[in-house]
């Protein structure tokens, strides 16, 4: 299924991961009584925050992501990373890190499970994340700079 304008869009696919993603809110909210906010996660894995869940559970659902993404790729063929070389990905993940941080939350906590609890700090997060990359890649396009191949 193709999207006039969008040749390379995949709204089956899209759809798909959004029901797993919001199926693993809700288990993880459901089973363990916590959010899944993957910074915060990371944070309790790293030692860095003290609450939520056990360390070992953190450092497990951790593991878990990329092991979903091999999943993935190995059920569907391999991924062409060429949109973004290492140069460019590391100091952006640093950077989203630290964003995290001083946002009290990323994507996962804020996007998903804040914004279907109708958080107002998630709700101000989002639109934020929103226009923020919305900015960006308007900028980007503005002194022609390639967004995706």
């Amino acid at each position: 299924m193709t999207l006039p304008g969008f040749p390379d869009a995949a709204p089956l696919a899209g759809l798909g991961g959004g029901v797993l993603i919001g199926l693993a809110a809700a288990l993880m909210l459901i089973g363990a009584g916590r959010i899944a906010g993957v910074s915060g996660i990371a944070a309790r894995a790293a030692g860095i925050s003290d609450g939520g869940m056990a360390r070992s559970s953190a450092w497990l659902f951790l593991l878990g992501l990329p092991l979903g993404a091999l999943a993935v790729m190995l059920l569907s063929g391999p991924l062409d990373p060429s949109f973004a070389s290492p140069a460019y990905l590391i100091p952006a993940g640093l950077i989203v890190g630290i964003g995290t941080r001083l946002g009290s939350g990323c994507t996962s906590g804020h996007g998903v499970c804040g914004m279907s609890r109708l958080s107002p700090r998630s709700l101000a997060a989002t639109a934020t994340f929103m226009v923020t990359g919305i900015a960006t890649v308007a900028a980007m396009n503005a002194f022609g700079i390639e967004v995706l191949p």
